[in-house]
């Protein structure tokens, strides 16, 4: 009996271990040659590589067009002070125009096996997230990518608006200060943390496990700390270094 008890919870740690997946944190963009992140040539990167998912940043602009960007910033312009017609004007440093939501999209439902995983930024107005929220919504399911989609934010609010407005959604809290029990107590669906949270929370992993909660780590580019995390059964890592990780 022991040794079976022995077989059955290698063979379980071994199951946990393969079904670490891979996201690419702002698509795939460290290539040879370089791309830049968040852009749609990143995208496509990902969706050559075969792996779970693509995160992206989604802002909104003064005048209301949700675009792709990580930082508040587009150049000199703030992104949320600026309408799109002047962001537009500064491209990419890899000369592709500033990215709008809907093209994004466009380019993620090229390839259905790739998840799109849609970062929706704070901003300091409730009101606007709300906004953010119920316009990326609406546009994910008016181009009927609810199943591709899946979704990650630092505001608790961003998550719990989600969650109110399409309770279908995956949702993943990304701030790193809530433990399990609590993402389940206010209805998501997963903890997506820097990886250190993980690693002063050791416990964490399998206690979201034991709760039904996705387990998810960022931004993980040090083969070591992949193969520390995966040894715990997390569920996804997200990282830059995707085709490193891959399969691994």
């Amino acid at each position: 009996m022991k040794k079976f008890i022995l077989g059955f919870a290698v063979l379980t740690t071994a199951f946990m271990n393969a079904q670490t997946q891979i996201i690419a944190h702002r698509g795939y963009f460290q290539t040879n040659p370089p791309t830049t992140e968040n852009s749609i040539k990143a995208l496509e990167n990902a969706q050559k590589l075969k792996i779970y998912g693509a995160e992206f940043d989604v802002r909104m602009t003064k005048d209301g067009i949700l675009v792709i960007n990580h930082d508040e910033h587009h150049g000199k312009m703030i992104i949320e002070e600026t309408d799109f017609k002047d962001l537009k004007k500064l491209k990419l440093s890899n000369g592709e125009n500033l990215p709008t939501l809907k093209d994004y999209l466009k380019q993620g439902k090229k390839d259905p096996s790739l998840k799109l995983i849609i970062e929706i930024k704070p901003v300091k107005s409730q009101e606007k997230e709300n906004e953010i929220v119920a316009k990326t919504i609406k546009m994910v399911k008016d181009m009927k990518l609810d199943s591709q989609s899946e979704f990650i934010s630092f505001s608790l609010n961003v998550c719990k608006e989600i969650k109110k407005v399409e309770p279908k959604f995956k949702v993943q809290y990304l701030n790193g200060e809530l433990s399990p029990e609590q993402i389940k107590n206010e209805g998501l669906d997963g903890m997506d943390y820097h990886y250190s949270v993980f690693q002063k929370n050791p416990a964490w992993i399998q206690e979201a496990k034991v709760l039904g909660l996705i387990t998810n780590s960022w931004t993980v580019n040090d083969v070591k700390i992949y193969d520390e995390l995966k040894s715990q059964g997390i569920g996804f890592i997200t990282t830059n270094i995707p085709d490193q990780l891959k399969g691994k």
